[in-house]
């Protein structure tokens, strides 16, 4: 008997705290798969004593019994995605890596730093790791696939090519040439390492759903970084959206059973670009500090805010969200006022929606009281009452249930409604 694929997507711009809620949720799942993005995404996970740093491994690998998939959709650095294995063992027979997954290459983050250094104050502040070039190469059809590494040396020539037909850019930007016998060897040690882990996760995929197991998909970044649906051009360059599981893991959207969203209580983003509810003094500081709001990636302090309802609207409604996971609570604890965006005001007009152009745009906040201290609270009716009321609030406001609580990171302070 088929069965449906769960979906975990992130509502806001990122870093919203999915790794926690995806591993929470993982232990009930067969198999975890990823479906786009790079490893510009992190997701931070503790269990115990132990922090794991993942960036594009399904956070499915911390379940033993789960099996996680790197779907076609993602874009894969070799070397990095090796180093990210390390710390793992045992993988043979519980990661695959879809054939059809887009390498990224050294060359590929040596662009995006060298675009984003040109551009000066006008920078889209990418983490620098070539993502964006690497998706770009991919619409252009000018780039390499995972399936590619199975034979180094034709994909050497390929590149070498590559770099021969491009000689002028990229002397423009500085970038060196590669050495095709330092290229060959590095690519061949890549072929080594990866090669028991390389399918068609396609086929895979269709064989698990009709074989009735549990999957659960997760994405990366969030909704408002949404290649189409986000803050263009100050976006990642993936579709983060839950559409773009059927389109980065290749099912259809009658695959997909629930939706989960991912929203902190609060509002994150990093790098440049619109933040209607963004704080600039004190609160906004105070935010970063408890909420050690610091890129899992980068190490990049992100911009923090209240909680914007009209964003988390419009990314619901994209979404088809069943029910919302609220994290960092906890963050919250000790604040006198909590506030809400709950309108955009611009040029004299109220906005409950979100607009085509976000610059400029004035939030307007409902106020709530505060709350001594939720943290490490496992069961609702134990919560202050007002983060009681700031819950149902929040529910109100936006139009969605809020069936899952965390209260600090470790995996068993979530509260489940």
């Amino acid at each position: 008997m088929s069965s449906q694929a769960d979906l975990i997507v992130g509502l806001q711009w990122g870093d919203e705290g999915k790794g926690k809620i995806v591993d929470h949720m993982a232990q009930e799942y067969d198999y975890v798969c990823r479906f786009a993005g790079g490893h510009n995404a992190g997701h931070t996970i503790v269990v115990g004593d132990k922090k794991y740093a993942l960036h594009v491994m399904p956070s499915g690998i911390l379940n033993p019994n789960a099996k996680n998939i790197v779907g076609n959709g993602v874009v894969l650095s070799p070397k990095d995605f090796i180093k990210e294995m390390e710390q793992f063992e045992a993988l043979e027979g519980r990661l695959f890596i879809s054939d059809k997954a887009h390498l990224l290459l050294p060359y590929h983050a040596l662009i995006d730093q060298a675009r984003e250094r040109l551009k000066g104050k006008k920078a889209i502040g990418t983490t620098g790791k070539g993502i964006g070039p690497a998706y770009g190469d991919k619409v252009a059809r000018v780039g390499h696939r995972v399936g590619e590494l199975l034979a180094p040396a034709k994909l050497t020539l390929k590149i070498m090519e590559f770099f021969e037909t491009n000689r002028a850019i990229f002397e423009a930007m500085d970038i060196e040439f590669p050495i095709q016998e330092q290229l060959l060897d590095e690519l061949s040690e890549f072929k080594k390492v990866l090669s028991p882990f390389i399918v068609d996760t396609t086929l895979l995929l269709w064989e698990v759903l009709d074989g009735g197991k549990r999957v659960l998909l997760e994405g990366a970044q969030g909704t408002m970084l949404d290649i189409d649906h986000g803050t263009y051009p100050y976006v990642t360059s993936s579709s983060t959206v839950s559409a773009g599981a059927c389109i980065g893991l290749g099912i259809n959207p009658k695959d997909i059973g629930k939706a989960t969203g991912i929203a902190k209580a609060y509002c994150t983003r990093v790098g440049n670009g619109p933040f209607p509810s963004e704080d600039l003094g004190e609160q906004g500081e105070l935010l970063r500090t408890k909420g050690h709001e610091f890129g899992t990636t980068t190490g990049r302090p992100r911009r923090c805010g209240w909680f914007d309802a009209v964003a988390m609207r419009h990314a619901l409604r994209i979404n088809g969200v069943d029910q919302i996971a609220l994290m960092k609570l906890d963050v919250l604890d000790g604040f006198s006022e909590v506030k809400v965006c709950v309108a955009y005001h611009k040029d004299g007009k109220t906005f409950d929606y979100v607009p085509y152009d976000l610059e400029g745009v004035e939030p307007q906040y409902r106020s709530f009281a505060g709350w001594d201290r939720c943290e490490g609270i496992q069961n609702f009716d134990k919560l202050p009452q007002n983060a009681q009321d700031y819950i149902h609030a929040l529910e109100e406001i936006v139009g969605a249930k809020i069936n899952i609580i965390s209260t600090s990171p470790q995996r068993e302070d979530t509260i489940l409604r």
